[in-house]
């Protein structure tokens, strides 16, 4: 099921403007520890330099609200939807700053006490949230002493999730998720694609960035990377590594290491002229 915002007059103004021009985006990258006051606290400061460098979109990695010492940890901070510290952040920060946001992950209430889901929230420039989307591909590896079973903590969604706004079409995906290019596909045409996540160290060596571009080249859409990158409290490392490509798969900018924000313009212009140079996107062909 594709869900889509429905757009009011307001918002179809606001689209046919910014799609009209150039306009700056931001992704953000941090290092996530267990204590959800300090995690928002370092967010609002990174979000707060995405603003003061002129992004209208700003995103934020998974797990920004809290990467803790044991992976329960996420349930016992998790929240009803709509209200709670890091909601209430979301839609704080972007209606202080005017900006659209894309909320990373947050710990929400799921069907059972012992999982949550790990949601990805967007939130227009009043702070209202707009969409809501519960990652559905759920990360399993066992590789030496590297063991991670999401399926113990999450419960997954089970629906597509994109979003209209004055900066085209979003989707939206989580981390595991950018190995399954169906999930991309079943969005159908959409402008810029979010892909919050915590790649392990090792995974995201060897694939972080060939599979970031892959999802670029194939949907002739840019995508913003915000990631986790570096050591954390719990002895996790993640790999970090936060970019924004274009849609013929050029790294815009990107950010090895560390806390820290990535820039690059969005051109709707140059979408536009990709896709009629390249019009890929309209000879896919359903087979079997």
């Amino acid at each position: 099921m594709i869900i889509t915002r429905n757009s009011t007059p307001e918002a179809l103004r606001d689209m046919a403007a910014a799609t009209q021009s150039f306009f700056r985006v931001a992704a953000i990258q941090m290092a996530s520890g267990p204590h959800v006051t300090a995690n928002l606290q370092e967010a609002g400061r990174l979000i707060e330099l995405a603003a003061a460098s002129g992004a209208r979109l700003v995103a934020l990695p998974e797990y920004f609200g809290i990467m803790g010492i044991k992976d329960t940890d996420k349930v016992a901070a998790r929240e009803k939807l709509g209200d709670g510290p890091i909601q209430n952040f979301l839609a704080e920060t972007a209606n202080k700053h005017g900006i659209w946001i894309v909320g990373g992950t947050a710990p929400l209430e799921s069907s059972r006490p012992d999982k949550v889901r790990n949601a990805c929230l967007v939130y227009d420039k009043t702070g209202a949230q707009v969409a809501r989307y519960d990652k559905v591909h759920l990360f399993n590896l066992s590789l030496g002493q590297e063991n991670y079973a999401e399926e113990r903590t999450i419960e997954p969604g089970d629906r597509v999730v994109t979003v209209d706004s004055p900066f085209g079409k979003l989707g939206l995906s989580v981390c595991y998720d950018l190995r399954f290019p169906e999930l991309y596909r079943a969005m159908g045409d959409v402008d810029i694609l979010f892909v919050p996540s915590a790649f392990t160290a090792t995974t995201g060596k060897a694939h972080w960035e060939p599979l970031i571009r892959a999802r670029a080249i194939e949907n002739l859409a840019y995508v913003v990377a915000p990631a986790q990158g570096g050591y954390h409290v719990n002895g996790r490392e993640t790999h970090g590594d936060t970019m924004i490509v274009d849609p013929w798969g050029v790294i815009l900018d990107r950010l090895p290491r560390g806390s820290g924000v990535v820039v690059a313009g969005v051109n709707p212009g140059y979408l536009r002229t990709i896709r009629q140079s390249l019009p890929a996107l309209s000879h896919r062909t359903k087979l079997g």
